[in-house]
This record gives C-alpha cells, sequence and structure tokens, in this order.
C-alpha cells in the first residue's frame, strides 16, 4: 500500500497491527511519533528563514522553531551574532555593567533569545532555523516528510502503538526500523548539502 496521505498512513498503521479497532488512537500513535521525530530528524527541508525585530534584551523564538542554525542582523549591512551559553552572558553582563550597544552574541533563555549587549535602538535580525514538521490531520493530509520518508512516520507511530497494546516485544523491532529509517533520512540531508561542491582532481608532476 502506498503511504502519501494521513488517512493511507493510519490504514498502514491499523494493517501493520493486524488491528481494526483501533482508529480513535492511532492518530495519537501519529502525533507521539511527531514528536520524536522533531526531536531526531535534522534535514534541510526543515530549514526556514524568519526575520524578526528586537527592542530589548529578549524577543521570541518562531512559534514552529527546534533548533537554531545562525542568526544575524540585518539593516545597515549584515552582522553575524555568535552563540552562547547562559553562563557566558550572564558573565558577560556582570563584567561589563550590562552594557547597551550592538548585539554580537545570543543565547536561549526559556522559549526567548537573548540578546547581548542589549540593543541601545530596535534591531532586526534574520533567524535560520530548523522547523517542526507539519503536523498531520484531516485537513493537512500530507506534508515533506511523509512523501519522502514515509517509512520514518509508519515505524515511529508503530513504536508509540506497543505500550498501548502491552507489546514490548515488537516495539524493539519498531524502534530498530525507525532509528535505522532516521539514519538514513539525516545523512542523505548531510549528502545534498555537499553534493554541489564538486571534485578536485589533483595532478601531481612527474620527476
Amino acid at each position: 500500500m502506498a503511504i502519501s496521505t494521513f488517512a493511507e498512513l493510519k490504514a498502514s498503521i491499523a494493517d501493520y497491527l493486524n488491528r481494526s479497532d483501533l482508529t480513535s488512537v492511532i492518530p495519537t500513535f501519529v502525533s507521539l511519533a511527531e514528536a520524536q521525530i522533531n526531536r531526531d530528524v535534522r534535514h534541510w527541508q526543515m530549514e526556514n528563514r524568519a526575520t524578526t525585530s528586537f527592542d530589548g534584551q529578549f524577543g521570541t523564538r518562531p512559534s514552529d522553531w527546534v533548533s537554531t542554525i545562525r542568526m544575524h542582523l540585518t539593516g545597515n549591512g549584515t552582522r553575524s551574532m555568535s552563540l552562547i551559553s547562559q553562563q557566558a552572558m550572564a558573565e558577560r553582563r556582570a563584567n561589563d555593567n550590562d552594557a547597551a550597544g550592538t548585539p554580537m552574541f545570543y543565547a536561549h533563555s526559556e522559549s526567548q533569545f537573548e540578546l547581548y549587549p542589549t540593543p541601545d535602538q530596535a534591531v532586526t535580525a534574520e533567524i535560520l532555523y530548523h522547523q517542526k514538521v507539519p503536523a498531520l490531520s484531516d485537513s493537512n493530509t500530507t506534508n515533506w516528510l511523509l512523501g519522502y520518508a514515509p517509512d520514518v512516520y509508519l515505524y515511529g507511530s508503530l513504536i508509540h502503538s506497543a505500550p498501548y497494546l502491552s507489546e514490548d516485544n515488537r516495539a524493539t523491532v519498531w524502534a530498530s526500523m525507525y532509528g535505522a529509517a532516521v539514519e538514513q533520512l539525516n545523512a542523505k540531508s548531510e549528502e545534498a548539502k555537499t553534493s554541489g561542491a564538486g571534485l578536485k582532481l589533483k595532478v601531481r608532476g612527474l620527476g
């Protein structure tokens, strides 16, 4: 059976489990799989850009944020900002008396970005980040991951069916297949990022 839509995914899960009485809980298995997928998968198709303004020490992250790749200021030219830990952020503020100026560093603080120095005027930044895989539903019937790697969705959902069905032995099988599919997916993403670099031929002289 092809798996390209939410309905087809749910039907495949039921087929693999050989059960016809799980219609109401299979969407929960899928939702739990999506939460795990967002923790495990880092693919170039998850990359997204967002522009945001900061007028103080803190600024909110995008609602679909999973992890930050990089961030830089825009406006009068561009200026990259370096990621630092919360401890390093606190030390910089203490050592420089919490000076204001053009931000050079950022840290993740709860659900926000924290900038240092604190902007002395409103600034605009562009964020490149990994976004959540768009959740499947009856109204959002497909997404890039289901179209590209339906095995990740299938085995991920089956993992979360095992505790519900008290089938711990099968959980090991599903987890192994899910792990292999995620590893291959992430590896292919890294390969795609460097596929345009080309090969350089070195010719050694004779003699």
